[in-house]
Order: structure tokens, then sequence, then C-alpha cells
């Protein structure tokens, strides 16, 4: 009955959902583009060989997508004669699937979770196994691949407190959801039990640790185009901001001001999370009386600019390669911060705020071992970036502490290859 209620409500606020899409689209054109794809009204590739095994991987968006690459470049090479379909919610998380492979997979949105785009979207990849990445729980997707025999597996599991309190509220309804899936595996001991008090059979909950640990950093860690090796060449400290967030932009600048007072030469690599705020943000720097240059526009780094701002996609390493200390963004508003491990696999010190849902075990992990610093405001983060701008022998002992840490951690895929074994041996 919950299933019914929650799809009637979900039709009836689809006008809204649409209107809503249209307007983001405004901002953001991609979002209105492949519109059939949100009701699984497109045909697939006409290269599509519905004879052969399907695995089908869904990540929201680009950290998703990220930490499933080692996990889909395992499954071509351990099982060469399936094909991988993978499913996002977002534009920046469709590019960032392309980039990486290409032609190599077969890619679209994930449509609504209403019965009726379900059933197609299942109808035409007739997948064996579905593998959801973090907690991508879906009522409709859950019960009609069930139906249809699909096996699932919750790949990188998280369930913080906050959310399993929010399932908690409709247990009944929750733990039919859960009952769907054949496979957790739990990202750590903490989200493992909170899937099991809320229903889940304990004998399909593992911990698998993250795939977010399986970072595949580039064989050099510094770009090689003029812009960036105008600012190498400078000499200057470097702090990234990555993946700031609304609202968080005024908080930087106003402790990159203060930094200044005390570091005149040092630069700040600013890099928003979404491509559709890039313009907004370069406004906001010059208003607030910098000197910028912008990624986009192909500028060289001058001596006279202390901000360059990352205004392009899936180049975040590369900006990380040039930087001394790291911000991660998400953190100074609620929004949960982004990914910490990242800087933390490069050797690089990690600053956040107090918001850190999306990361919070990885987050303490790295607190605990000395890697990363949790500020509470925007004055504590820059009396902590003063502080640390001037003790190099710090940033080192941090940067190593944190790459350590990430190597320490990356068996999470193996673990999730065994685990998808059974699954797929099952299907063939």
């Amino acid at each position: 009955m919950y299933r019914i209620v929650y799809s009637l409500i979900f039709y009836l606020a689809l006008p809204v959902i649409l209107l809503r899409l249209l307007i983001r689209s405004l901002k953001a054109p991609d979002y209105r583009r492949r519109l059939t794809e949100r009701l699984a009204l497109n045909k697939l590739p006409a290269n599509f060989d519905k004879s052969k095994q399907t695995l089908w991987i869904h990540s929201v968006s680009v950290g998703e997508a990220v930490a499933a690459a080692p996990l889909v470049r395992q499954l071509q090479e351990k099982y060469p004669e399936t094909q991988l379909f993978i499913s996002t919610m977002t534009p920046t998380g469709s590019d960032r699937v392309r980039k990486l492979f290409g032609d190599r997979i077969f890619h679209s949105y994930i449509p609504y979770d209403l019965p009726g785009a379900t059933t197609r979207i299942i109808r035409q990849l007739q997948p064996a196994v579905l593998i959801l990445m973090e907690t991508e729980l879906w009522p409709n997707l859950l019960h009609y691949c069930h139906k249809r025999g699909v096996k699932i597996l919750l790949a990188n599991g998280r369930m913080s407190e906050k959310s399993a309190s929010a399932y908690a509220r409709f247990s009944g309804a929750t733990s039919n959801m859960l009952g769907n899936i054949d496979c957790i595996a739990a990202q750590a001991e903490a989200d493992a039990s909170r899937f099991k008090a809320l229903g889940m059979d304990e004998a399909k909950v593992h911990v698998s640790g993250s795939l977010k640990f399986d970072i595949d950093l580039p064989a050099t860690e510094r770009a090689s185009d003029s812009l960036f090796i105008s600012i190498q060449d400078s000499g200057r400290s470097v702090l990234i901001a990555a993946s700031t967030r609304d609202g968080e932009e005024e908080k930087v600048l106003a402790a990159f001001a203060q930094c200044l007072q005390f570091h005149p030469d040092l630069i700040l690599l600013l890099v928003p999370r979404h491509p559709e705020r890039f313009d907004k943000v370069a406004r906001l720097c010059v208003e607030t009386g910098y000197t910028i240059a912008r990624r986009s526009r192909e500028q060289s780094f001058e001596a006279d600019m202390q901000i360059l701002l990352g205004d392009s996609m899936g180049e975040m390493l590369d900006y990380y390669s040039l930087a001394d200390i790291a911000f991660v963004g998400g953190s100074l508003v609620d929004t949960g911060c982004q990914n910490v491990l990242e800087p933390a696999a490069m050797g690089i010190p990690v600053i956040t705020g107090p918001s850190q849902f999306n990361f919070a075990t990885i987050c303490a992990q790295l607190e605990s071992a000395g890697a990363l610093k949790t500020v509470g405001d925007e004055t504590e983060l820059a009396s902590y970036l003063i502080a640390l701008l001037t003790d190099e022998a710090r940033q080192q002992k941090m940067g190593e502490q944190g790459r350590q840490l990430v190597a320490a951690n990356q068996h999470a895929l193996p673990c999730l290859l065994k685990l998808l074994e059974p699954l797929i041996a099952e299907r063939r």
C-alpha cells in the first residue's frame, strides 16, 4: 500500500517536478535536454545487445560516478562478455561518465521512480544485476527489479543517523523496501548497523569499506598547459577551495582576505561545485575587489592576480595538483562536504567546515589520522590557514598521513567484486 500511495503522490507532483527541471535549465540548459530519458521514452542505441548479460550501475552524480570508475574497469576486465549500462541523475554526472568511459559503456539518465517509467527501462535493459551506489533507495525501482528477478546490490552503502531516523518513521515500508535488496556492501560498521536496525537481513549486510578510497590518480600530478605552468613557476603558495556551494564562496573570500594580510602572495584556486554558478562566482570575486583569471578563458596567471576561478569540468585532480592546502566545500554551508579523499590521496592537508554528512566516517578517519582539520566557520578557517601556511613541516606531515590512510584502506573493491560474483553467476 505504501508504494501505491508513494507512486500516486509522485504522479501528482510530476508537473511540478518537470516545471522545476525547466526552471533549472534556464541556468543549465543540459537539464532540459534528453527529457525523454527522464520518463524512459527513449530508445536504446542500436548496438545494445539484449542477448548479452547486462550489468546496470546507478550513480547519482559526479562523486558516485568517480567512485564507481574502478569497479567499472574491473567488471569490464573480469566479465568481458557482459555489457555495462550506467545511469545518473545530473548533467554533471552524465558528463563525467562520458569522459571516463566514452563509448565503452551504455549510458542515460535514470527515469523518475514511477511505475510506468521504471518498468519500461527494466524491460528495455533486461539487466541481470543492478548495482546501486551509496543510498539510492527508490521504492518502485527496487520493487520491479526484484519482481523481475534482477539481483540488487547496494555498493558503498551509506546510512547516516539523520537518514536512518527519517527511514525509521516509515519502518514497515522501509523494511519491505530493503527486503528487495540481495546484498548491501556498507562503508563502515556504523552504516551496517543502521541498515540492520531498519530491517535488513543481517546475513545480507557486509562491511566492505569505501570505494572512494580507490582513487585513480593521473600518471603525473601536474598539468602541463601554460596557465598551470604560470602558477607553478610563480613560487607562490596555493590554497584550493574545491566544490564550493552557493553561499559558501562569500565565506571563503572573507577567510582569504584575512590570510592575505599575513601571506600577501597567496593564490586562491576557487572551484565552484556547479557550472551554472561559474559566472555568478566570477562576478562576486571581482565585486569583492580581487583580480582573477578564469580557466575557461585560457588566461595566463599574471603576477598581480589573486584568484584562479576553476570554471571547467573534469579537471579537479589537475587543480589539486597545484595546491599546497585544500579546503573542501559544501562544509561551511549545510550541504555536506564533497570528496575529501582526492586531496588526501595526493598528499595535501585537508580542511573542512562542520557539515560533513556526505563523508562523515571518512572525515573522522582522516581527522583521527591527523590529515584533516575541521573548522567551525570562516574566522576559524582563516586562523588555521594563517598558521598552517607558515608551517611547511606540518603541511607535509598532514599530507603524508592522508596519503598513507588512503593507501591503507584500498580494500573495498576486491571485497565488492567477491560479493558480486554469486549474483552475476546466478543470472548467467
